[in-house]
């Protein structure tokens, strides 16, 4: 008997996570005078680690929602994103989007997709858990004629997964309100294929199930979102458990993979389990300003990163892949970073620095220089964007003037190469093509080369250029 007992004290033992020991468990944990659960410091670090991902994406899909109408709404863009553009960090000003935000739960949704006449054209879809799955892309050859796509969720009530006829491909979504986003080169400086090109854009479009058979749209229930925040350090303060339980709701989760257990590990003691509702008369109490300083100090560690000449090597394989493709420092580092971008064979991001290793500012001037054999080893094709460091935003200016490349514009000089300028004001000689315009002040930057289909075999012995500063 003694023996027996000893095993079951072991084992016992073992089942006790390490983000919350087994004495705080929902009955019996403990408070502080205040009411707050008591946490250390390690344990609210790793629940904000791993919740981070669920929180950035419930922020952007939400607010992108909100922008266009609601769910189950389409929005084409036909311009070129601005510096008004405050929904996401490092968006893109190289590429069209479009964005369609479905709501799966009664029905699911059939997009058509048009042939495309462009270089480089991907779809990506993501759920509130930011793991990023591309269906079709040009790389893959897909594009070259027109197809219907059929979306779907494990907890879709009216359909579950069977043939229809007309749907060339059928896609299971990882939740229940997913985006859906089309990225265009809209070759920008051809004037005729651009055209074609925005024509093609808004031959994109979508429908429910019921009504491509023909029948009665099916409505979805109404639903309460949890709010949103200007950033995500305003949900970790304010309403950090209401999201995540929302998350949790409406999203897939698999016991075969070791992220999503350590997640569900670290919020079941707080109460917070799929198939739970939210009642915050009866909720745990957490501290929300504790919460947001731990998130501020890990968003801070992060942006950090894009200093590392090594980030983009070390994190460019693991980086906005599907569920157990990738890892929790690479996740949490582009949930930071720039959310709901695309994987390494699709597009490779990496930040440029400065050549004596300081912080690129903008009181200060720099250029970036390349010869013909150091342009970036892009299949599709490349561009360079400047942003602020802080909030990720475009710089503003009078020319709504935000990257260089093939879109945006460039000059290559007489030997193929060229020379890109970050200044206040243009410099004398150098083509307008050419300049980033900055406000002067004092106010950190950073630029993010874009390389779209990289060429994986010479990355490796490519070099990234670096910005020099200029006396």
């Amino acid at each position: 008997m003694i023996r027996n007992n000893l095993i079951w004290v072991i084992l016992v033992g073992l089942l006790i996570t390490s983000c919350i020991s087994n004495s705080q468990k929902k009955d019996t944990i403990e408070r502080d005078e205040n009411g707050y659960v008591l946490l250390t410091d390690e344990q609210v670090e790793n629940i904000v680690k791993r919740a981070y991902q669920y929180v950035a994406l419930y922020n952007v899909n939400n607010k992108f929602a909100a922008t266009q109408g609601g769910w189950n709404t389409l929005s084409a863009d036909t311009e070129l994103k601005d510096h008004n553009m405050r929904d996401i960090a490092r968006p893109n000003n190289d590429s069209f989007y479009t964005g369609i935000m479905l709501d799966l739960r009664k029905d699911a949704y059939v997009v058509n997709l048009p042939k495309f006449d462009s270089k480089y054209v991907s779809l990506m879809v993501t759920a509130y858990d930011h793991y990023v799955h591309v269906p079709k892309s040009t790389r893959k050859g897909d594009f070259q004629k027109a197809e219907r796509i059929l979306f779907y969720g494990r907890r879709t009530e009216h359909y579950k997964g069977k043939p229809i006829e007309g749907i060339d491909n059928i896609f299971e979504a990882n939740g229940d309100f997913i985006s859906v986003i089309f990225r265009v080169m809209p070759h920008a400086n051809e004037p005729e294929r651009f055209s074609k090109v925005v024509e093609q854009i808004n031959r994109i479009g979508m429908e429910s199930l019921s009504e491509y058979l023909g029948q009665d749209p099916i409505l979805s229930d109404a639903i309460t979102f949890p709010e949103v925040g200007k950033t995500d350090f305003d949900i970790f303060e304010n309403n950090f458990l209401e999201v995540m339980q929302f998350v949790f709701n409406h999203l897939t989760f698999d016991e075969s993979v070791e992220m999503d257990n350590k997640l569900l590990a670290c919020f079941e003691p707080l109460g917070i389990v799929p198939g739970n509702t939210y009642n915050p008369e009866k909720a745990v109490k957490i501290e929300g300003k504790r919460f947001r300083k731990t998130a501020e100090k890990i968003h801070k560690e992060n942006l950090s990163l894009l200093s590392d000449p090594d980030m983009a090597t070390n994190l460019g394989p693991r980086i906005f892949k599907p569920k157990g493709e990738t890892d929790l420092e690479a996740i949490l580092a582009v949930s930071v970073i720039g959310p709901i971008g695309l994987p390494l064979e699709e597009a490779f991001y990496p930040s440029v620095n400065t050549a004596d290793g300081s912080q690129m500012n903008a009181s200060r001037n720099y250029v970036i220089k390349m010869t013909k054999d150091e342009l970036p080893p892009a299949k599709a094709f490349w561009s360079f964007t400047l942003y602020d460091k802080t909030n990720g935003f475009f710089i503003p200016n009078d020319y709504k003037k935000y990257s260089i490349g093939e879109n945006a514009g460039m000059k290559l000089n007489k030997d193929g190469g060229i020379e890109i300028y970050i200044a206040a004001e243009k410099p004398e000689g150098v083509p307008f093509e050419n300049w980033l315009p900055t406000n002067g002040g004092d106010e950190d930057l950073d630029i993010i080369l874009r390389i779209y289909v990289p060429e994986l075999d010479k990355l490796p012995g490519w070099r990234l250029p670096l910005a020099e500063v200029i006396e």
